[in-house]
């Protein structure tokens, strides 16, 4: 099996290369704005960039679409750029798994629920918030449509080791080994399932492996809100300085609205690999600090 995964310098997209190699793959990841070693340069907005990754020659059975922008206020803000980056490079990667013959992975989120009556199973009620919410619906649903064989992984509040180290958790592992102070104001009342990257990776595996396809809700085994999720990351950091505000989610008064409770029943996913053990915040946090 031949994989391009499109987003390969980020987190998910990072961890699928590695992972991908390790299984025998014949992988090739690509980076827009932030390159690294082992990443090639593609433009999904501009198919026809003279500096592209020639896609079509490398003749992949797969390709995995892991990037988008993904910060949510800046979306709501900045309505045609976040379509541009989510769905338009979705359209244009339909295109070339079209052109490929290819199987197409989608990484999608909980966003597209709303977050009154989670975690949710894949046939939960969609109904997304946000413009980040409404993009990420509209490419999970081009990719259904347009790819009959496709595969969609519903993810949420990812971690895991990146060069870029921008996840969540890694911030506060990378700033308490740095002996730096922290002030952190989280919602208190935004509950998910976090997922980590690796995991996701190991489940895109397993699941291309076996030719599945249709949506799969990936979460790991915590589920917790953000003040929970940051104390569990600072209970392994007994000297570390820190100012914790809990907060509602209405006072903090953001400009894209949040599914509150969020995150997955991942019992499809489970049901079929009944074996397959997902980590969770402290199977991390001890691997990261054995190092």
């Amino acid at each position: 099996m031949k994989v391009f995964i499109s987003g390969a310098s980020g987190l998910v997209g990072g961890n699928c290369l590695k992972h991908f190699k390790e299984q025998g793959l014949e992988t090739v990841g690509s980076y827009f704005s932030f390159e690294t070693d082992d990443t090639v340069f593609y433009d999904t907005l501009l198919p026809d960039h003279p500096m592209n990754f020639d896609v079509a020659e490398f003749k992949p059975d797969v390709i995995v679409h892991c990037g988008a922008l993904t910060h949510v206020d800046y979306c709501e803000t900045h309505e045609q750029e976040s379509y541009e980056k989510t769905v338009q490079s979705t359209i244009n990667l339909i295109a070339l798994a079209k052109e490929c013959n290819a199987k197409m992975v989608y990484i999608s989120t909980d966003y597209v629920f709303d977050g009154k009556d989670g975690p949710y199973k894949e046939n939960g009620p969609i109904n997304p918030l946000s413009v980040y919410a409404h993009h990420k619906l509209e490419a999970e649903i081009m990719v259904l449509e347009e790819i009959k064989n496709a595969l969609v992984l519903r993810v949420t509040n990812v971690y895991g080791n990146e060069l870029r180290g921008k996840n969540f958790v890694a911030r506060i592992v990378d700033q308490c080994q740095q002996g730096q102070k922290l002030t952190l104001k989280l919602p208190y009342d935004q509950y998910a399932s976090p997922a980590s990257a690796w995991d996701i990776a190991r489940a895109m595996f397993v699941l291309l492996r076996d030719g599945k396809t249709g949506v799969y809700n990936i979460g790991g085994t915590d589920y917790m809100n953000r003040v929970e999720l940051a104390l569990r990351v600072l209970s392994y950091f007994p000297d570390a300085e820190y100012d914790l505000i809990p907060i509602s989610t209405a006072e903090m008064n953001q400009p894209a609205a949040r599914p509150l409770l969020g995150g997955f029943v991942k019992a499809k996913f489970s049901s079929e690999y009944p074996e397959f053990l997902f980590g969770n915040i402290d199977s991390y946090l001890k691997e990261v600090l054995s190092r």
